[in-house]
């Protein structure tokens, strides 16, 4: 027997969501561990290759231009709005601490 109309929609309203939280989660995590190299990158002596400046500018791009066209489907919290919040301010973050580093 099929389910009800309304509940196929909070099941699919609710998939969605914990698909899109899965995602920020993980766009989380690579931001996180950009950071971590972006740290190492800056506590070398020597400047930093081409190569490396190059990749992870490519990263901070593609991070940054996955985050900031991200929209928040129907169902979030205030807490999700906040996380994106606070992910978009540590792009910015990140990019000036590579900036910082690959000048080095």
């Amino acid at each position: 027997m099929p389910m009800p109309k309304e509940a196929r929609h909070g099941y699919i309203q609710e998939s969605m969501v914990k698909s899109w939280r899965e995602y920020v989660g993980q766009m989380e995590t690579a931001l996180n561990t950009l950071d971590e190299e972006i740290a190492e990158a800056s506590q070398m002596s020597s400047t930093c290759t081409s190569e490396w400046c190059e990749a992870t500018e490519h990263v901070i791009d593609e991070i940054s231009n996955s985050l900031f066209s991200i929209s928040e489907p129907r169902g979030t919290s205030e807490e999700d709005s906040r996380r994106i919040k606070d992910m978009k301010k540590k792009v910015h973050d990140l990019y000036a601490k590579y900036k910082s580093a690959a000048g080095k």
